[in-house]
C-alpha cells in the first residue's frame, strides 16, 4: 500500500550491496532494536520511542550526540544535545520496499518542509542490493551534506549487518 507523493525529478540515489539476506535488511530497517543499531550518524547515538509500520504512520526518534565533535557541532549551532524527530512512512512492501517522508527543520533560516526518501531491497543471489533514493534539499550545499549524512548511515548499517551475521556464524 502506498501514499506516496510525487518524487522530485532530480534525486539523489545512494546504493549499496551487503552479504546478508533482504530479510535482514528489512528488520534493521523496520524495528526498533534494528534501526538503534546503526540509524544514525558518527558521533551520535539513537533512540525510537514509536514505530508503526503503515502508510501514515510514524517512526519517532530521539538522536543524541555523544562524540565530543559532535557536541561542539551542535552546541555552535545552539541547538540541545538531543532532538526527536519524525519520519512519516508513505509506502511500506515488506521485505522491498520502503518510504518516508522527514520534516526539514533544522535549517536556520529556512521555513521547515518535508523530504521525501525511498529505500529499494533486491535480492542479488545471496548478497541483497540496497537503493535509497533521496529528493534534493533546497539547495545544493545542503543536498550534499544530508548525502554525505545517509552515506554515512548506510556504512553503519554495513557494520551492523556484519555484528549480525557474524554472531550467527
Amino acid at each position: 500500500m502506498t501514499t506516496e507523493p510525487t518524487r522530485s525529478p532530480n534525486p539523489a540515489r545512494l546504493e549499496r550491496t551487503y552479504d546478508a539476506p533482504a530479510e535482514l535488511i528489512w528488520e534493521l530497517w523496520t524495528t526498533a532494536a534494528g534501526l538503534e543499531e546503526w540509524w544514525t550518524p558518527d558521533g551520535f547515538e539513537t533512540r525510537v520511542s514509536e514505530i508503526e509500520l503503515r502508510p501514515g504512520g510514524q517512526l519517532r526518534y530521539t538522536m543524541t550526540a555523544t562524540a565530543p565533535q559532535q557536541i561542539a557541532f551542535v552546541r555552535n549551532l545552539g541547538m540541545p544535545l538531543s532532538n526527536e524527530f519524525r519520519r512519516t512512512f508513505t509506502e511500506l512492501s515488506p521485505p522491498t520496499r520502503l518510504a518516508y517522508l522527514s520534516v526539514i527543520d533544522f535549517v536556520p533560516d529556512h521555513e521547515p518542509y518535508e523530504h521525501l526518501t525511498t529505500i529499494d531491497i533486491a535480492r542479488a543471489g545471496d548478497r541483497t542490493n540496497v537503493v535509497m533514493t533521496l529528493d534534493p534539499l533546497h539547495d545544493e550545499n545542503w543536498t550534499q551534506e544530508y548525502r554525505a549524512h545517509r552515506a554515512n548511515e548506510l556504512d553503519n548499517l554495513e557494520a551492523a549487518i556484519r555484528r549480525r551475521t557474524t554472531r550467527l556464524e
